[in-house]
Order: C-alpha cells, then structure tokens, then sequence
C-alpha cells in the first residue's frame, strides 16, 4: 500500500490523500457489451498522491487529530536553526564559493497525525532542492535530514524521539537542481500530557556531521568472534 495512505486503525489526523472522484452525469460511461472485459480500476499516480499529501496538510496550523480528544494536535514543523542550508564542497575540502559543489534548501514540509494504542503516530513529508553550484554536475547526492520530536518548554528542552535518513538524490547532466521528496512515517512517542503537547515541536534539518558519524560507524569491521577452545581429548 502506498505510503501516504492514513492508518487503518486508530485516529487519522490531517492530510488525507484519498481523493475520491465522480463523474458528472453527462460523463458517465456507456454500459460495456455483453463478454467485453471490465475496465482497469482508475489510480491516484505517486505525483499526484504526494501532491495531495502537502496540499492538505499545513506546517504551521495546528491539526486535531479526528476522533480523538479535543485537546490533542498535531505537532507544529519547524526547521532547525543553522540546520536550514546543506552545503557540499569538493573532497580537498576548498570552502570558496567557486568550489561549492551542491547546495541544499527545504521548499517545504508537512505532517499527519494519528492516535494508536495510546501513542502518536506521526507521518513527515519533506520536499527539498539540490542546486548545483559553479563546480558541481551530474552526480550523486546523498542528502542527511535530520528529523526530530522535542519538548520545548520555557527553559530547557527535551528531546522526545530523533531519527537520521540519508536520501539519496541524483543530478541529471542538465540540471541546475533537483527536487528530492522524502515520507518519514510511523514516528512514534507516548502521548503526554495536553499541557506538555502544547510545546512539543518536529524540527526539520540537514545533518552532515551526524552523517558523517553514521558512515563512520558503519565502517568500523565486525568485531573478530574468538574461536571456543576445543575440550581436552578423553585420555586413557
């Protein structure tokens, strides 16, 4: 099933992608012959599903999650501070701006929310842009967003869930930019307190070190597994 359909179970929040469509009464199709085969069912393509998903969700209005208590909402979207812009230059490290390779941006963001067994489920939909910059090109770009889940009280803040993706994005050869869409979904956390949900916030954002921690991580060997001495033989 695609992604951005609501849960099944549960309370379904903002954004609903399915878009039912009728025909008008002098559109309708005339009946089909005796033994022709029926048509193929119609679909909503994977553009226009993504479209309808940040069409109908807002990032910066609340969202009630339908059939739940009136007091719970949908976590506002907001992009990290310092965290908005994702530049990539050259491997000799050159940071002048005729050796900027690629830069990224978000272009926007949106959320679903649902209730499920006494935890929120949320679903996050990011669109960014790659730009190629004056020693850039074709290629792949591997975007590191970052999307977290906080408490943001007065004084202090906590974080409630956080989750590193590495997106993969390819540059066509005659492209000054590329769009990427990315669907996080089923990030999850118990359901605090109404007073505690007014300050939860989702912040969105470009995370190269932590990527670069990841890969770093990933590359470490397997750690060598010593073999089991062997019992002495029965003598005798």
């Amino acid at each position: 099933m695609f992604a951005l359909l609501l849960l099944a179970s549960g309370c379904t929040g903002s954004g609903s992608v399915a878009v039912p469509t009728t025909a008008a009464p002098s559109e309708a199709a005339a009946p089909l012959p005796a033994g022709a085969p029926p048509p193929p069912p119609s679909s909503v393509s994977l553009k226009d599903k993504i479209a309808n998903f940040f069409s109908g969700a807002s990032a910066t209005a609340p969202q009630a999650v339908a059939n739940a208590k009136p007091d719970i909402d949908c976590p506002l979207i907001d992009i990290r501070e310092g965290a908005s812009t994702l530049t990539i230059p050259p491997p000799n490290g050159d940071n002048g701006a005729m050796s900027l390779k690629y830069q990224g941006t978000f272009v926007r963001a949106a959320r679903e929310c649902a209730v499920v067994n006494g935890q929120m489920v949320m679903k996050i939909g990011v669109q960014g842009r790659i730009i190629v910059g004056p020693a850039g090109g074709p290629g792949q770009v591997e975007v590191p967003l970052r999307i977290a889940v906080v408490e943001s009280p007065v004084i202090g803040s906590k974080t409630i869930v956080t989750k590193l993706i590495e997106i993969p994005v390819t540059v066509g050869s005659n492209d000054g930019f590329t769009n990427f869409t990315h669907i996080e979904e089923g990030l999850t956390f118990p359901i605090p307190s109404a007073a505690a949900l007014e300050n939860y916030l989702v912040y969105i954002g470009f995370d190269p070190i932590g990527a670069q921690a990841l890969d770093k991580e990933k590359a470490k060997p397997a750690p060598k597994i010593k073999p089991k001495p062997k019992p002495n033989a029965p003598t005798g």
